[in-house]
């Protein structure tokens, strides 16, 4: 499908993003009708870790909807209603139909679409939809990134101090995988801590500077393969707990934060057992 012309590619490019874009409103449509009926909920690796009916339908829909766009683009899906996706060739979409599925279930609120579309390995473009709000953060890689219509500027530098942190409280407690002793230095050092139960949602935040900064202990990349395109465009840094960037076929170690705090955060402050 992909010329080797650029001209070609950018065409290409655009269709596929006017189409992401409209298959994403229609789901998030056909999320919010769901709650006029039952859900019915079951739970994958432990009792807090759920998925819906609505998770899986809407995944089917994104699937049969892509597969019609262009049946060569591979989908790699969090509730695995794809093909089994081993490499990033050709056109890979990689899907979270609803992330923060606890929230969705428990507030019906708080809960995103999360779509990134992958090139040949390269993040081409990235999307986070907030279902209920009907807001859309958005990105293609090397023209900018957007909130609705409006253009996301570039983040502005801010220190420890001043800053807001999205971080579980659990890694404040006796854990296995980071030195909590030093993420109580941190609560007490920056302005606030938040969580808010969505991955994308505070990456999300994070793009838009409503945070300066997101941890987590394990995602997948279903989890962060919208946010990391968007990341790119307005200069935040998203790396592995070690530094390190990420393959988007494996579950992870994350941190995305503004360029100024982001090495002091993981030098001074989120530190794994095994450094």
């Amino acid at each position: 499908m992909f010329s080797i012309f650029e001209g070609w590619v950018f065409m290409d490019l655009k269709q596929i993003d006017q189409y992401a874009k409209s298959i994403i409103v229609e789901a998030g449509k056909r999320i919010r009708n769901a709650f006029s009926y039952n859900l019915v909920i079951e739970t994958k690796s432990n009792a807090n870790d759920l998925v819906t009916n609505i998770d899986r339908e809407t995944e089917l829909f994104f699937i049969e909807q892509i597969k019609a766009f262009d049946p060569t683009h591979k989908i790699l899906g969090e509730e695995g209603m794809g093909e089994k996706v081993e490499s990033l060739d050709g056109v890979v979409w990689i899907i979270d139909p609803i992330d923060g599925t606890m929230n969705f279930v428990k507030q019906h609120r708080h809960f995103m679409i999360s779509i990134g579309i992958f090139i040949d390995g390269i993040g081409k473009l990235g999307y986070i939809y907030d279902v209920m709000r009907e807001d859309l953060f958005n990105a293609v890689a090397g023209e900018g990134a957007w909130y609705n219509a409006s253009p996301l500027r570039k983040l502005q530098p801010v220190n420890i101090e001043e800053s807001v942190i999205g971080i579980n409280a659990h890694w404040v407690a006796p854990n296995r995988h980071i030195h909590h002793e030093k993420v109580i230095e941190l609560v007490r050092k920056v302005r606030g801590t938040r969580s808010y139960g969505s991955a994308a949602m505070e990456i999300a935040f994070v793009v838009s500077g409503k945070l300066d900064a997101y941890v987590s202990m394990r995602l997948s990349p279903w989890d962060i393969a919208g946010g990391m395109i968007i990341a790119q465009e307005v200069g935040a840094i998203a790396t592995n707990l070690h530094g390190e960037g990420f393959d988007f076929l494996h579950q992870d170690t994350f941190i995305i934060a503004n360029p100024a705090i982001h090495q002091e955060l993981l030098k001074k402050y989120i530190v794994p057992y095994d450094l």
